[in-house]
């Protein structure tokens, strides 16, 4: 059940990344998920040192989802320098 809630969170986050970065049509339903899981480890990795809090794969919080978003928004930024030379 843990690995559904991830693909979920994981499209939503990198859905709503998308839509902050301005990619949002240049992702398809793939990518979404994609960047929403690695931004979620992105954002943990971020997130776990320095604040002290992390989202957990077995359940659904809130704090999870953001720290996903922020990842996710980290990745994108990172993906632009790298396509564009700029982040958009």
């Amino acid at each position: 059940m843990g690995w559904i809630i991830a693909l979920i969170v994981g499209g939503v986050a990198g859905w709503l990344a998308s839509l902050v970065m301005n990619r949002d049509a240049s992702m398809g339903i793939f990518w979404n998920i994609v960047v929403g899981c690695i931004g979620s480890v992105i954002g943990n990795l971020i997130a776990g040192p320095l604040l002290g809090i992390g989202g957990s794969v077995q359940e659904f919080s809130l704090v999870g989802l953001v720290i996903a978003i922020v990842g996710a928004i980290v990745l994108l930024g990172i993906v632009n320098l790298v396509q564009r030379g700029r982040v958009r």
